[in-house]
């Protein structure tokens, strides 16, 4: 069992957005909790778009985290970084931005839809999975993202992330203004996509890879609900698989 953990944050790092504090000091709440150092390190999109396709750069890590932050500055390193923690079945954490990415990936390089994107990246494109959020929030102020505040997530029986959170229902938080297309959830999950929570009107709020050790992500942000006296219980869970060599 590892006592001291590299976690990469793929994302372009922003001291403006107070997610990707957010991001890290969710982290080391989880780490307090565990008994374990954590030492996570910002691996900027831009550096993961390699002609090659090598990815050397990410090998050293425990563990992969898709941060929130779309569009990011490049969407191919983005890309790059989740299909590098699929393919190696590197424990992984995508959260808002990082979920809906993680959905692109998936359906470009497993369902072989090469141009399936986002709506905020292709507002035109002919294959988009990730569109704009249909229900917002009540009572929100204009001018923001739609769906932002805090809403209920209903845990799928026997997902990895009710065996972290438990049963019953949680209380999400949103700050983005994009979710899933469901056209394409049949297709997903005959590839071996599960989802792993729902929003009240039966929207996917997290997914996950259930032949991997742990490929887990959400489109709320976990990271936003933690706290040193409680750290949330899905980051504690993410790395607690980086803790466990293969």
């Amino acid at each position: 069992m590892r006592t001291s953990l590299r976690i990469g944050i793929i994302g372009d790092f922003d001291r403006a957005k107070h997610s990707h504090w957010a991001t890290e000091a969710a982290l080391f709440h989880a780490a307090a909790k565990l008994h374990v150092n954590v030492e996570p390190t910002w691996v900027p999109t831009s550096e993961l778009e390699r002609p090659d396709g090598v990815l050397p750069s990410l090998e050293s890590f425990d563990g992969l985290w898709a941060s929130p932050g779309s569009p990011y500055r490049s969407l191919r390193g983005m890309l790059a970084g989740i299909e590098f923690a699929r393919v190696h079945d590197m424990p992984f954490l995508g959260t808002c931005g990082g979920f809906q990415y993680t959905l692109i990936e998936f359906t470009r390089n497993v369902l072989g839809v090469a141009d399936a994107d986002s709506a905020e990246n292709a507002p035109l494109g002919r294959h988009i999975v990730i569109t704009p959020i249909a229900c917002e929030v009540p009572g929100m102020p204009s001018g923001g993202p739609r769906l932002n505040g805090t809403s209920t997530v209903r845990v799928v029986p026997g997902t990895q992330i009710e065996r972290a959170c438990g049963g019953g229902d949680l209380r999400g938080e949103y700050f983005c203004s994009f979710e899933v297309n469901k056209d394409y959830t049949r297709e997903w999950e005959e590839a071996g996509l599960r989802v792993a929570a729902l929003g009240g009107d039966g929207e996917m709020r997290a997914l996950e890879l259930p032949d991997k050790r742990h490929f887990v992500a959400t489109l709320f942000q976990p990271q936003l609900s933690s706290s040193f006296a409680r750290p949330h219980s899905i980051i504690v869970g993410y790395l607690r698989a980086c803790m466990t060599p293969r």
